[in-house]
């Protein structure tokens, strides 16, 4: 890719070109011509990435224990969230869905994101 143009990247090879042109570029000093081209190349990378292969909210029953492991909670805790023992076990076992109610206190309680509740 010529360092002179600097254009939008439309498709894989261009993707490519830019990869390998960021990965010259990894080792240039802070503040030179070539970080600055560095800087906008990896936008540009960036935004093509985002465009080709968004990243999709979790499933909501792995965000849940995915959370309740960072955050330590036992299977009790995590039990009294959601109304107790039993209902824990139904909608971990995806026999039960998440209620409206037990959705606005995962996102309150545990800060889980709401999109990742409420994907299917």
């Amino acid at each position: 890719m010529n360092e002179n143009l600097i254009k939008p990247i439309k498709n894989t090879d261009q993707y490519k070109q830019v990869i390998a042109q960021i990965e010259r570029l990894l080792d240039c000093p802070p503040g030179s011509p070539e970080a600055d081209l560095l800087e906008v190349l990896s936008i540009l990378a960036d935004d093509y990435e985002n465009k080709t292969t968004p990243i999709l909210p979790p499933d909501p029953i792995d965000a849940i224990r995915y959370q309740a492991d960072e955050l330590g909670l036992s299977s009790k805790e995590l039990a009294a969230l959601l109304g107790g023992k039993n209902r824990l076990s139904e909608v971990l076992n995806r026999k039960r869905p998440l209620t409206l109610k037990m959705i606005k206190t995962l996102y309150r309680q545990l800060h889980i994101p709401a999109e990742s509740l409420l994907a299917a």
